[in-house]
């Protein structure tokens, strides 16, 4: 690491501050890029769910739609819809279908971490 250049302790001290300020918008973006994250895969596992609910004239896509899902997806927007991603997202919705109730506390692996929990109550600590 290159060293600083050597000054008084006010300028010292208000390159710490920055540095402090600076870090710490760090890591509220992160807080708020994987908050926002978290509620965009709950979305589309909304989209999904509702999609095959939606009556006969969807059943022809049966169990094909979360593949056709991640291929299309992955054309348009490249990474992050794997097929099991897609799935997760589904599961996700279906699993935590008040997204009011949502942490934003917590990351997408943390969710996916925790959908790998069958019991319910055991996922809810």
């Amino acid at each position: 690491m290159k060293e600083l250049i050597k000054s008084d302790n006010n300028y010292q001290a208000l390159i710490t501050q920055i540095s402090d300020t600076y870090r710490q918008g760090q890591r509220n973006a992160t807080i708020a890029v994987n908050s926002h994250l978290v509620e965009t895969y709950w979305k589309i596992g909304q989209d999904i769910v509702e999609f095959e609910q939606e009556g006969k004239q969807r059943a022809e896509y049966g169990k094909a739609l979360p593949q056709n899902i991640s291929k299309d997806l992955t054309i348009v927007h490249g990474k992050g819809f794997s097929l099991s991603n897609v799935k997760r997202m589904r599961q996700f919705y279906l699993e935590f279908q008040k997204g009011a109730t949502l942490s934003h506390q917590l990351g997408w692996s943390h969710y996916v971490e925790l959908l790998k929990i069958d019991d319910k109550l055991e996922r809810g600590f």
